[in-house]
């Protein structure tokens, strides 16, 4: 798969994720600190991966999901980066976003290895969203070919539904 950044193509670490996959497990970091692991998580949700929450087009695809989850029943939204857990609670308490999650990577990159989104040449995590169903199973995968592009919300959303 080949992802460019700004038009340059980069590297990206980890297993590639397809739809059928089991969605595999990771550790991240929540608001508080607190190592949280994914195999405790149920349901439908989205694992919507960015590079930082703090620029131009994450911050409209944060707003654009958490705007949506707040539709959705039943259905949980993760936002992963590398930020730092403090800089996504103070980003999120800021801007009113309350409808998604923010988890960090930036401890153990357990969330990039697992779904290989970890940019080597950055140290941070692409621009993609993963759609895992009530039986942990991926059934909607999106690696934007160009990671400063937002991605198709309306695929990922339908997904969800």
């Amino acid at each position: 798969m080949k992802v460019k950044f700004q038009g340059n193509e980069i590297s990206l670490e980890g297993r590639e994720i397809k739809v059928g996959d089991t969605a595999p497990d990771f550790i991240a970091t929540d608001n508080g600190l607190n190592a949280i692991n994914s195999k405790d998580f149920t349901g439908k949700r989205a694992y919507v991966s960015v590079p930082s929450i703090d620029t131009p087009v994450c911050d409209l695809e944060v707003r654009k999901f958490n705007e949506e989850a707040a539709k959705l029943n039943d259905v949980k939204i993760y936002v992963i980066s590398m930020d730092l857990p403090f800089a996504q609670g103070r980003w999120c308490g800021n801007e009113g976003i309350n409808a998604v999650q923010t988890l960090s990577d930036y401890k153990d990159r357990s969330f990039g290895k697992e779904f290989g989104t970890y940019i080597k040449e950055l140290g941070l995590l692409t621009r993609a969203v993963f759609v895992v169903d009530e039986n942990n199973k991926i059934t909607h995968v999106e690696y934007c070919e160009e990671v400063t592009s937002e991605p198709n919300y309306e695929a990922a959303l339908n997904s969800l539904k």
